[in-house]
């Protein structure tokens, strides 16, 4: 039986509490940590678990009793709480950006590779049909070599989001709806096409004036292929709809599911290639779906490499690092107005959370804070069906 540990009972956490849930067999919490018990505690109630509150992360280093320690908290802590997890003997799953800072990531690798112990960093969204379905067809090599991407990471969220305490500050979250919300698509995308060489961007807040952060950005990506990704990510979106489309050689396709080949007339008009449509469908039909879905996956593919004593994981460390640097990326050529160059080294302006908030665009200062939300329900996305 593995033993487990969440540490920040906020909105994310819920994801994260259903999925140990769903394996009763195979693991059990233990503990619920938050700087405000009184939140863990709502939400031992709710489960009616059987565990210990405490609202310090030392009480869960310090137990021998607890294998796996789940992190749901703001960006800024993931950095030291995970370090500090590994260093005590336990695997840690991460929630979403990994952490505020390239330097970081190095820090937690380096722990982890330490430790012999797992670290996995939250990409829920691998585990969906669509998007391994996706993945596989990409890789079956039946469209192409891919010559464009696109990432529509369409949000909306109300002024009043950024008035949560570490909302809406290059210090505490990290950066905006980039890093937060377009993560996901982001780490999707170079999961699958790899990292590109060169990337231009450009931010801006137009909604928000109680956040330092962007609330809407758009990026362009070169890759060594000569292949072009535009990333745009979005809090001031409508309807909040996200799609991933690779445009090949020889067909497109996406998620949401959509298929489409052409072929040329003697003109170099198109005509529709039917039979290769046909069979990218075919396969993409017949591919078998996953056991489980989001965080239900993830955690899985976490308690398995438990189980099976191997540290591979499908998102652990280099995995949630690469994302993290396409997206400082992101930043700093938005905030230079140049363009950058991959890999970025240790000695970048924006390699560090110090240098990142030095340097980045601060648009408006924050105005407001609470301490939380009188309700915290959260929409998690899309599901690409």
């Amino acid at each position: 039986m593995i033993r487990v540990a969440i540490v920040g009972t906020g909105g994310i956490s819920a994801a994260h509490l259903a999925a140990y849930i769903s394996f009763p067999e195979r693991c059990q919490i233990v503990a619920l940590c938050d700087i405000y018990p009184e939140k863990a505690a709502i939400l031992k109630e709710q489960h009616k678990l059987n565990c210990d509150i405490v609202s310090d992360s030392a009480d869960i280093a310090s137990r021998d009793d607890i294998d796996l320690v789940s992190i749901c908290t703001p960006p800024y802590t993931h950095a030291d709480l995970s370090i500090q997890f590994l260093n005590a003997g336990k695997h840690v799953l991460v929630e979403k950006p990994m952490s505020s800072s390239l330097a970081e990531c190095d820090r937690m690798i380096a722990a982890a590779e330490k430790a012999k112990k797992i670290l996995s960093v939250v990409g829920q969204n691998r585990f969906r049909d669509p998007i391994m379905k996706l993945k596989q067809v990409l890789d079956s090599g039946k469209m192409g070599k891919v010559v464009h991407a696109q990432v529509e990471s369409y949000w909306w969220r109300g002024h009043v989001y950024y008035d949560l305490w570490w909302r809406g500050t290059w210090e505490k979250e990290g950066g905006g709806c980039t890093l937060n919300h377009a993560v996901h698509h982001i780490d999707m995308l170079q999961w699958m096409m790899g990292m590109p060489t060169k990337v231009q961007a450009i931010m801006s807040n137009t909604s928000h004036d109680n956040a330092e952060v962007e609330d809407l950005s758009i990026a362009v990506l070169s890759y060594p292929s000569g292949a072009l990704a535009q990333i745009t990510s979005s809090v001031v979106h409508h309807g909040e709809e996200q799609q991933l489309i690779f445009q090949g050689e020889k067909a497109r396709i996406s998620a949401p599911w959509k298929v489409y080949a052409s072929v040329p007339k003697e003109n170099g008009f198109p005509i529709k290639n039917v039979e290769l449509e046909n069979e990218i469908e075919q396969l993409y039909n017949e591919l078998p779906s996953v056991p489980y879905s989001g965080h239900q996956g993830q955690i899985d593919n976490v308690l398995s490499a438990i189980e099976n004593d191997t540290l591979t994981v499908l998102v652990d460390g280099y995995e949630g690092k690469n994302t993290l640097e396409l997206i400082t990326a992101i930043y700093m050529a938005a905030s230079t107005g140049q363009q950058v160059e991959l890999p970025l080294q240790p000695d970048s302006l924006f390699y560090t959370r110090e240098g990142i908030m030095v340097n980045a665009i601060h648009f408006y200062e924050k105005t407001n804070s609470v301490t939380g939300f009188a309700k915290n329900d959260i929409t998690l996305g899309g599901k690409y069906e």
